[in-house]
């Protein structure tokens, strides 16, 4: 098995490669981590050991907090992104800690681990009149037009993960009461509103869109691709979106649809607790991030409108 690494390690040995893929499966089955998790969790293991390899150090022997704090190093010269250098040390600790729960290791290898310092991460978000303008995108005349605006209308009302809107059923939406029920990171359910005009968007794709793309009687998922008429893809539903921002000359991507969101209800002042609900964060630190956003925002309005700003 080849280890994905950061410039071309080495194939990571058969030993530490064991472990890995017994820890993955732990973090299915016993943790019930989401495939998406999974995956980046293996990626970077795979590239640590691939690491391990490279150095002549391969196997549980190579495992040390000194070889941890060595890659990481490694990653950040490589000029990795703060939010993947973030995820590389989640990974990184929790294997460490897995290893030493299950006596593989004498102690955890990554406990105490001090990472290198990171500069702070804050993600990119639409203004309130770019969201605006994005969902005016889609060309209402066609089947996919609607079918695009009623998913950019439900990732923009109920801050929705991309999987979490592609995994929609019909018994997921409840168009009368206006809310749908998602499954988010471990399966966890959550309950999100629909304001009218993504009621309104999805009820027009409903009528007068799915059923021109829809082939076969057994498909119950809400939103599908234009050539199968099948469940829409992750890449498919990124280039989509990628492309309408790229019309008005931004890059988007769906997650800046749900950091967008977060910050437009801090920005018109919503409790902090229930955006931390509705975007189904398990840590209330990650939904503080936003109101760094929302007071950059507010200092840039005072410059701007404030008669003795300057």
């Amino acid at each position: 098995m080849v280890a994905i690494g950061v410039s071309g390690e080495k194939s990571a040995d058969k030993q530490l490669t064991k472990h890995i893929d017994d820890f993955i499966y732990y973090l299915q089955v016993e943790r019930g981590l989401a495939d998406n998790t999974v995956v980046s969790y293996r990626f970077d293991l795979l590239s640590y050991a691939g690491f391990l390899q490279g150095n002549g150090t391969p196997g549980l022997g190579g495992v040390t907090k000194e070889s941890l704090l060595e890659h990481l190093l490694r990653l950040k010269d490589s000029k990795k992104s703060p939010a993947t250098m973030a995820r590389a040390i989640i990974s990184l600790k929790s294997f460490g800690a897995y290893l030493a729960a299950e006596k593989l290791l004498p102690k955890d290898p990554a406990l105490n681990l001090e990472s290198p310092k990171l500069a702070q991460y804050y993600p990119h978000v639409l203004t309130q009149e770019q969201a605006e303008e994005l969902l005016n995108q889609p060309d209402l005349s066609t089947p996919i037009g609607k079918r695009d605006r009623a998913m950019l209308e439900v990732l923009y009302a109920g801050g929705l993960r991309v999987s979490e809107l592609l995994n929609l059923t019909f018994a997921d939406i409840n168009l009368e009461m206006g809310y749908l029920t998602c499954f988010g990171k471990g399966g966890k359910e959550r309950v999100t509103p629909l304001g009218s005009a993504a009621v309104a968007a999805v009820e027009d794709y409903l009528r007068h869109g799915r059923p021109k793309l829809v082939k076969g009687k057994n498909n119950s998922f809400v939103f599908l691709n234009g050539k199968q008429g099948r469940k829409m893809t992750r890449q498919g539903c990124w280039k989509l979106i990628r492309a309408y921002g790229r019309n008005l000359g931004l890059e988007i991507t769906p997650h800046t649809m749900r950091h967008s969101v977060a910050t437009h209800l801090l920005e018109n002042g919503a409790d902090l607790r229930v955006v931390q609900e509705l975007l189904g964060h398990a840590d209330i630190s990650t939904t503080q991030l936003y109101t760094h956003l929302t007071k950059s925002r507010l200092r840039t309005v005072y410059d701007s409108y404030h008669p003795r700003a300057k």
